[in-house]
């Protein structure tokens, strides 16, 4: 059994797959939709999504611990301001991974993660034609 084996360690050392999920975590929260390798997305959804509920609490003790991890200060900015207000009526899940064609030069399977946008209740209306 697999029970509680921790993270998946994507062959790399513990610094340097920390600074990968670093980067990667930028990248999301600056186009807010990335393209990487289907174990990368599934190791930067739960780093990521931590990320997000914290900055849903503006504190400065939040938003130190958010800039320890991203480095860049507008893509902090940007995710205190922009992207976690988006989220505060949600519970998690605030990633979306979708799959799509593997890589052409090594196979390897693909994926795309993004933000999960929240669609309006009222669009989606079956009967508004009548």
């Amino acid at each position: 059994m697999r029970h509680r084996w921790g993270q998946k360690k994507l062959g790399r050392t513990s610094e340097h797959r920390l600074a990968t999920l670093n980067n990667m975590a930028t990248a999301l929260f600056r186009h807010e939709r990335i393209e990487t390798t289907l174990g990368k997305a599934k190791a930067l959804r739960p780093y990521a999504e931590r990320l997000i509920t914290r900055a849903r609490i503006d504190t400065v003790h939040s938003r130190r611990l958010v800039a320890r991890a991203l480095k860049d200060r507008s893509v902090v900015k940007h995710l205190f301001d922009d992207i976690a207000p988006r989220f505060t009526d949600r519970p998690g899940g605030y990633l979306r991974i979708v799959r799509t064609n593997p890589r052409r030069g090594d196979g390897a399977e693909m994926a795309i993660v993004e933000l999960v946008e929240r669609r309006d209740a009222g669009a989606s209306g079956g009967s508004s034609g009548d």
